[in-house]
């Protein structure tokens, strides 16, 4: 394997191995610290992150507020407390080295104030601040008021000259590097656009080219890219080290931090990872944002698929062949549904889906009882978590703080499902959570490295990332 050698990132010379950063209490202080410590960049979440008491005891982030915007504020405020704590465990587990990043989405509720009040609060501690899912237009402006590096997510070179032109060409100096996230490989939210399809994937090298060479014509030809997506060994990107075509290039890695002695997640979450198997993580649209996301292909997502599978059109009216009377709710009210579809919404009634909810679609879908009080309850106790969010109508614009349509409940609760899996020890929870993770998870059951259940040190990790397989 080609020597990795140090590159220039955020003002300093660090190994081209970034942490990627993981959503709700996934990516910590203690992870981001030991990824930083081993000499490369370090990523904490400053998504819903976690903090403590005066005895270092977690504390559960339970919500008082009656309304959504007394809960939304609530929420910033947590987000901002565990920001912080996870901050100064990150940087004093540094020890001095590396780089320490947050990551945040842009989309998530009250982006901008969590973000800004995490830096204030954590002065000194943060070098640089990552963001995607969605277009983080005002990123390079946090930066500058912090004095920190900003590493915008991207998916292709179109959406970072949008960026460069409309704000970040007012604060390059700043800009620390680009991450390429492969919108078919990388774990969580993804970003494919609308014409690109989520059955084909496209090979990175070609993409983070046109990215290069987009750079390039900005002045931006030794800005690292940090590929993220798709990484496991490094013998299988050596074409791109050193390549002079690309140019400084770094390689995150998201997936693999999981498996580590430091990762917060449970031992049954863990030792799922050992059983993946191909095709196990996969694209769907579920996500309560609206993009694409990759995710294990547990009970909770199968439950998904089947409100979707059980659903039908309806009309409020007679019309065509929606003919056939049904009635919806407590009340019954008069909807109309055709024939055959009426046939199925017997056979699923039959079956225990009596709960007939109506989408902004203008269909119904089909659940337990069960399941319809579960959706009803999570859309009730909105708090705000997303700037918009499909699954509660919530939006956190004013005046209306609504998205202006239906809530959905094809979609679920992200808060509340990553905040459990995030916490459980128990499998069962595992299987009826979301579990966020990158493509190439299935790797962990055929890779030497981890037989007998092995699971190493993040410096375990790092030290045979740099040596090889």
């Amino acid at each position: 394997m080609k020597p990795i050698n140090a590159i220039r990132m955020g003002g300093v010379d660090v190994l081209p191995l970034v942490e990627g950063g993981k959503g709700v209490s996934v990516s910590t202080g203690v992870t981001a610290g030991a990824w930083a410590a081993a000499g490369g960049a370090g990523t904490l979440s400053a998504v819903n992150a976690d903090f403590y008491d005066e005895n270092d005891t977690l504390i559960e982030q339970v919500y008082q507020g009656r309304t959504r915007r007394e809960r939304h504020e609530e929420l910033i405020a947590f987000g901002i407390k565990g920001g912080i704590a996870q901050a100064r465990r990150a940087f004093d587990l540094s020890g001095g080295k590396g780089r320490i990043h947050a990551n945040l989405l842009w989309e998530m509720g009250g982006a901008e104030r969590v973000i800004s009040g995490v830096l204030e609060g954590a002065k000194g501690l943060i070098h640089g601040i990552t963001c995607g899912a969605g277009m983080p237009y005002r990123l390079s402006e946090i930066a500058q008021k912090f004095n920190v590096h900003y590493y915008p997510i991207v998916s292709s070179s179109r959406a970072f000259s949008a960026l460069w032109k409309r704000a970040y060409s007012k604060a390059a100096n700043l800009l620390g590097g680009v991450v390429y996230e492969d919108p078919w490989l990388a774990g969580g939210h993804n970003g494919l656009s609308n014409g690109e399809d989520p059955t084909k994937p496209e090979d990175p090298y070609p993409r983070v080219l046109a990215l290069r060479q987009t750079l390039r014509t900005f002045g931006l030809g030794d800005t690292p890219i940090i590929m993220a997506g798709g990484v496991w060994w490094l013998e299988e990107w050596e074409h791109w080290i050193d390549n002079p075509e690309l140019g400084p290039i770094a390689f995150q890695f998201g997936t693999r931090p999981l498996l580590t002695q430091e990762s917060p997640i449970s031992d049954a979450w863990k030792s799922r990872l050992m059983t993946l198997k191909e095709g196990d993580v996969f694209l769907n649209r579920f996500s309560p944002t609206g993009f694409y996301s990759s995710a294990v292909n547990n009970g909770f997502i199968q439950e998904l698929r089947e409100r979707s599978e059980h659903q039908v059109a309806y009309s409020s009216e007679p019309v065509g062949e929606h003919v056939a009377p049904y009635g919806v709710g407590p009340r019954k009210r008069l909807v109309y549904l055709t024939a055959i579809d009426l046939q199925r919404v017997t056979q699923w009634e039959s079956d225990g889906f009596v709960e007939a909810l109506r989408t902004p679609d203008n269909t119904l879908i089909f659940v337990t009882p069960q399941r319809a009080k579960m959706i009803v309850d999570d859309q009730v106790g909105c708090m705000g978590c997303l700037s918009q969010c499909r699954f509660s109508n919530w939006s956190q614009h004013e005046p209306e703080f609504s998205n202006g349509k239906k809530a959905d409940p094809r979609s679920f609760c992200i808060q509340r499902t990553l905040q459990a899996v995030s916490h459980t020890q128990d499998d069962n929870e595992l299987e009826h959570n979301l579990m966020f993770s990158g493509h190439n998870a299935y790797r962990f059951a055929s890779d030497p490295f981890y037989g007998n259940n092995f699971i190493p040190t993040v410096k375990q990790l790092v030290e045979r990332i740099l040596t090889g397989r």
